[in-house]
């Protein structure tokens, strides 16, 4: 983009797995830019459609009562890195860097700017595109809440709000029958979502991907309550724990993904062992993909049309490479480099982990 020239168009795109808020980002990000006599671009699908060259106008009225709605109206994938892209050649699956085609395409669409709207691995791709000369704006999205220059990544609250109701509900069941209940949550190698619904849930244990956990903790804790007449416990595991020594719990391998590693099935064996070794009665619940579904928390509404005005803030004020995040109560920017360099993952010392051991929650160790 020539020195002086004003941004008169703009595209947006959802990377990585979808989540609620999305679509608040879209909207905030459309209808101020609009207002400011700027054309929008919907990428579809990620970064595939950057380097596919698939996009739409986006309109008002294509923005228009999508506030509450889940996912993305633009869709999105979490296998279509520019730098890592799975090309099926002679019946193989061979890894190319097509980035030159998403520039190629970036600069045939006339785009002053690019909004990227993703997680740790959407930053990634956003700064390598930048050093490239893209002018990019990072909008933080993750349930995991795992990027460090942020306070929060919208979509977390929502994911918690599910993880939460379903810890309630077990409750109920687990009560009933006297049973240990063992919920899996989502969150990769960060255990955020565990750490905040197990706490928010009242979980008798939180297993967390950060503090390897000992299985004699484990039954000791489910024993303890059983012997003091509580007949049931609830188990919050996140799909990257693992005991002490062991390993990740992996469903399944895609080399189509920058990261290939599929995780779950940690709850399954939990339940299992416990079972093995107490006798006490344990089912197990994953939860899966509800946790990205449905409609964002009024917080994350509010946080998602924060940061999508924002974004467009700085993209008029060639703010490029930067990074929307929320500090306190404010939102402001960071370098996507800096935004990157770090992941933001629980500590012992975190308040949350305090409060929990405060309350007799136990992590499977000592710390």
């Amino acid at each position: 983009m020539a020195k002086g020239k004003r941004v008169k168009r703009i595209g947006i795109l959802t990377g990585g797995g979808d989540c609620p808020g999305l679509n608040a980002v879209i909207r905030g990000v459309t209808k101020p830019a609009h207002d400011n006599g700027l054309s929008v671009l919907g990428i579809l699908d990620g970064f595939e459609g950057l380097v596919e060259a698939r996009g739409k106008e986006l309109y008002n009225k294509d923005v228009s009562g999508i506030l509450a709605q889940g996912g993305t109206i633009l869709g999105s994938s979490n296998k279509g890195d520019p730098f890592h892209w799975p090309e099926n050649v002679e019946g193989k699956i061979k890894i190319v860097d097509r980035s030159e085609q998403a520039l190629r395409n970036y600069e045939a669409w006339g785009l002053d700017a690019l909004i990227a709207i993703g997680g740790d691995g959407t930053m990634h791709i956003a700064h390598k595109l930048s050093q490239m000369g893209m002018n990019v704006v990072g909008v933080p999205k993750t349930i995991d809440n795992d990027l460090q220059a942020t306070d929060v990544t919208f979509g977390h609250d929502s994911a918690v709000f599910v993880v939460t109701e379903a810890i309630d509900r077990l409750h109920t069941t687990a009560s009933s029958h006297h049973r240990v209940m063992v919920i899996e949550t989502m969150g990769r190698y960060a255990g955020w979502i565990a750490l905040h619904g197990g706490l928010a849930g009242g979980a008798d244990i939180l297993l967390l991907p950060e503090f390897p956990f000992e299985w004699d903790k484990v039954y000791e804790k489910v024993m303890q309550r059983h012997m003091m007449g509580k007949r049931f416990s609830i188990v919050c595991v996140a799909e990257g724990a693992k005991p002490k020594g062991g390993d990740l719990v992996v469903r399944a391998k895609d080399k189509k993904r920058t990261d290939p590693i599929q995780l779950g099935g940690i709850g399954e064996l939990v339940a299992k062992k416990i079972t093995e070794n107490t006798g006490l009665e344990t089912r197990y619940t994953i939860l899966g993909h509800l946790q990205r579904g449905g409609s964002p928390t009024p917080y994350d509404r509010i946080l998602s049309t924060k940061f999508g005005t924002y974004a467009i803030h700085l993209a008029l004020k060639k703010r490029f490479g930067r990074m929307a995040a929320l500090k306190g109560s404010e939102i402001t920017s960071v370098k996507i480099e800096d935004a990157i360099a770090k992941q933001k993952l629980v500590t012992a010392d975190n308040q949350g982990v305090q409060a929990a051991l405060a309350v007799g929650i136990s992590f499977g160790v000592e710390f």
